[in-house]
């Protein structure tokens, strides 16, 4: 399964009502460290049929943003039944985020 594009039109059907664990990444085009992290969060989401990967770009989604106090990006959410179980900020390599879960 491939990442899905969040926005705050699908985020309560998609993330809030998931019934898998949820790997969130903030992210923006601008952003380096966010380019280094994003194709790790895609091969996790290619990998791992257990868990529901999604991305929200900051910029187009600042509500979504806000909603999880995100100051700095990339920030890496983990979710599970809609409550916030993990959280990260700055890149990773695919062990860390994959120890998040």
């Amino acid at each position: 399964m491939s990442a899905i594009n969040v926005n705050k039109n699908n985020f309560d059907q998609e993330i809030l009502n998931s019934d898998k664990p949820v790997l969130l990444d903030f992210w923006a085009s601008w952003c380096g460290p966010c380019r280094m992290v994003s194709p790790i969060v895609d091969e996790i989401a290619a990998e791992r049929s257990d868990i529901k990967v999604g991305k929200i770009n900051v910029d187009e989604q600042p509500e979504l943003a806000a909603q999880f106090g995100v100051m700095s990006i990339p920030t890496l959410v983990v979710m599970k039944s809609g409550r916030i179980v993990n959280q990260a900020v700055g890149a990773r390599p695919k062990a860390q985020i994959l120890a998040m879960l």
